[in-house]
């Protein structure tokens, strides 16, 4: 019998060991892919970053039943998002900020969004830029410059969410960089 192409899939959980809250190890996490019958789990950083091969190809759907799975076998209530190896590539591709990429990739994000905005709410999020920061959206994707540091901005995932109507998580570039090579040697293994 010829067996199932696996897909390799990153899934990003929002808002968990930030500051103290959402507490989570990432061994539980990892215990839970593998429960769930995923293969290959890893996980990077403390921030909720997992990398898994898997059967499926549905994001929506694996989000939500890794939401529920969270809630039910670990107590974790957190949105999970999910991005399949080739559109992380195409978020890495597709940086519209290759020169800040360079320069200072810790000041560059990309919001990891639930659904595609409307151009109408990120121009509203432009609109509430009160500082130096530069947004370009493409699709489920907002790629953030904050020049004067993040920790200083008033540009905040809460204010972007909330003006979008949609939640994300956010992942600085050198993050990006770092789960797109792991992604990438789950798929050469």
């Amino acid at each position: 019998m010829k067996r199932q192409e696996q897909h390799v899939h990153i899934a990003l959980l929002r808002g968990v060991n930030v500051g103290g809250h959402h507490p989570v190890a990432m061994s539980d996490l990892r215990d839970l892919l593998t429960g769930l019958g995923f293969d290959d789990a890893r996980s990077m950083l403390q921030s909720g970053n997992l990398v898994f091969r898997s059967d499926t190809q549905a994001g929506a759907d694996l989000e939500l039943l890794l939401e529920a799975e969270a809630e039910k076998r670990i107590g974790l209530h957190a949105d999970f998002i999910i991005r399949s190896a080739k559109e992380w590539k195409e978020v890495v591709a597709r940086n519209p900020f290759r020169k800040e990429a360079e320069r200072d990739p810790s000041h560059l994000v990309v919001m990891f969004l639930k659904a595609a905005p409307n151009a109408k709410d990120v121009k509203a999020v432009q609109a509430q830029i009160a500082g130096p920061e530069i947004i370009h959206g493409d699709g489920k994707h907002l790629y953030i410059v904050y020049p004067a540091g993040i920790g200083k901005s008033r540009l905040t995932n809460a204010i972007i969410e909330k003006k979008l109507g949609i939640r994300g998580t956010a992942r600085n570039w050198n993050t990006v960089l770092k789960l797109a090579a792991l992604a990438h040697q789950r798929i050469v293994d």
